[in-house]
């Protein structure tokens, strides 16, 4: 664990080049499962499983890079492409000995709950660009859903391997009411949590596409904007449905989608209950516990 900031950007990036980086443990029973049935595996059911644990997501994607073969011309950004490009039997050979976040953390409970909000959070906004995908009838849907998933690495990473200073983060914004999230990490990192991200995932080789959807400077694209108002609206509503952002991100969302507001509302409220369903994966309440607050529900 870190318990001071390294000295920049380059030298995280070269700390978590040497660390194992851990999984759920839901992840790991659910892949055992999976294992277990290999002959009448549904491809499409596993790689369902995968995208629920943002850091097991990543993993397959640095593994597709490293089994990546020089006569594939394009780039494959997609979980389901990749296991049908892997092969599922040398995929469970690999994946046998995974870290488990709640064994690496079970010191650090502050650490282990910040992580999980953050994967919960994560899993959110997969779904909402997910379903705002389908609604622009974007074919390639689950492009925009990776990107989502993964737009917060970087603070899931610094959970699971510098909770304290993470804490420190949280401590500052709850100190000083209205503080950005990136203003706060500059202040306690010395950069911002998207300038680790971006490095990440270029040193990791993810696909290009999606470090594009990834990044909010081009948000000015349609998929990319996707991302960002679905990441928006899941940290907003994280912590309650009053956050004073939210009629801004309804009114981006309803213009986005060319929907009414209150389409647009009823339809992130659907996605809220259906990101629900999968509560237990990161065993913290799910956005849609803090729905029976509000007056019109």
């Amino acid at each position: 664990m870190i318990e001071r900031p390294l000295k920049d950007v380059a030298a995280w990036v070269q700390y978590f080049n040497q660390v194992n980086i851990p999984v759920l443990r839901r992840t790991v029973e659910e892949l055992a499962r999976f294992k277990e049935i290999e002959d009448d595996l549904n491809g499409r059911e596993l790689a369902d499983a995968i995208m629920h644990d943002p850091l097991m997501t990543l993993q397959v994607l640095r593994y597709l890079h490293h089994h990546h073969s020089r006569r594939q011309a394009q780039e494959i950004t997609t979980i389901s492409h990749a296991l049908m490009m892997v092969g599922t039997t040398p995929f469970f050979k690999h994946f046998t000995r995974l870290t488990v976040i709640e064994d690496a953390l079970k010191d650090h409970q502050a650490g282990l709950t910040g992580v999980r909000r953050t994967m919960s959070r994560a899993r959110h906004a997969a779904l909402y660009a997910q379903d705002w995908a389908v609604a622009r009838h974007d074919i390639e849907s689950d492009e925009v859903t990776i990107a989502a998933l993964l737009r917060d690495l970087a603070e899931m990473l610094m959970w699971c391997f510098a909770p304290r200073l993470m804490m420190t983060v949280r401590a500052l914004m709850q100190h000083e009411k209205g503080m950005r999230s990136a203003d706060a990490q500059k202040k306690v990192f010395g950069f911002r949590g998207i300038e680790l991200q971006l490095a990440l995932v270029r040193e990791w080789h993810l696909p290009e596409l999606l470090q594009t959807l990834m990044d909010a400077d081009h948000a000015d694209k349609p998929r990319a904007k996707n991302v960002s108002l679905a990441v928006d609206l899941a940290r907003h509503s994280a912590n309650g449905w009053y956050d004073p952002a939210l009629p801004d991100d309804y009114a981006g969302i309803a213009e986005f989608l060319n929907f009414s507001e209150e389409a647009a509302r009823q339809r992130v409220l659907n996605t809220t209950l259906q990101a629900a369903r999968s509560w237990s994966w990161y065993g913290v309440p799910p956005a849609a516990a803090w729905l029976p607050m509000l007056p019109e529900v």
